[in-house]
């Protein structure tokens, strides 16, 4: 029988954390935020398939709530509203990377 591996004593850690980047799409948005910064919301809303408006502007107000992302909004005409990880945010890139490394090793050997 193989012995499983727990990180903690308690789940309450992992489940906040899933809190804040659980569903479809927040990881994504960490990700190119990560990538590039800051990001505006048209350049967000391109580089996502699939998201809706509501369904984007839903996340980003989730993700600036638990303050892992922050917008900044300059008074001009056309708006111009830029995205940010915070520092917060900025502490969820090893966990991206670790998760990038590890679909680049398993996509590799799965089409071996």
């Amino acid at each position: 029988m193989t012995e499983k591996m727990c990180f903690v004593s308690n789940k309450e850690p992992f489940e906040y954390t899933l809190s804040i980047v659980s569903g479809k799409w927040k990881l994504k948005i960490i990700y190119l935020l990560a990538c590039t910064t800051p990001v505006r919301y048209g350049e967000l809303k391109r580089n996502i398939s699939g998201i809706t408006h509501k369904m984007l502007s839903t996340q980003l107000k989730e993700l600036e709530k638990e303050n892992v992302i922050e917008r900044k909004e300059y008074p001009q005409v056309p708006p111009k509203v830029e995205y940010y990880l915070t520092k917060k945010g900025e502490s969820l890139i090893p966990i991206v990377r670790s998760m990038c490394v590890w679909g680049k090793e398993n996509m590799t050997r799965q089409t071996n």
